[in-house]
């Protein structure tokens, strides 16, 4: 991944982090990794364990951020919940996983869309 990518990255990531503090949740975690791979935020919503996979663009030209996450990997980001549940001393009686979408359009601001409860 380029330098300039990994700047939109984890500008959107700052971006998202702000999103869900500003919506009531608590982020206990960004970029938790584990040998199994990385989970970009860990938030709590309520009683509830939340993994939340951020995805950035500048363009919807190669479609949406959001449709970059499906099958495979959700399957990782569920074992990646398992992992941080494993470590983690908090009890959560619920999981979920959660998809932030952003969308960082040239001299514009920062469009979020956030999908709760995506796998």
């Amino acid at each position: 991944m380029s330098a300039h990518n990994q700047q939109i990255g984890a500008r959107g990531e700052h971006v998202a982090a702000g999103w869900l503090r500003n919506h009531g949740m608590r982020v206990l975690a960004t970029n938790w990794r584990c040998r199994a791979g990385e989970i970009d935020i860990v938030a709590q919503d309520g009683s509830t364990l939340v993994v939340v996979e951020v995805k950035t663009r500048t363009s919807t030209r190669f479609g949406s951020p959001a449709e970059a996450v499906a099958g495979v990997k959700l399957r990782r980001l569920r074992r990646l919940a398992a992992a941080f549940l494993a470590q983690c001393p908090s009890y959560f009686p619920a999981v979920r996983i959660d998809v932030i979408a952003v969308l960082l359009p040239p001299g514009g601001g920062a469009l979020v869309r956030h999908l709760r409860s995506v796998g």
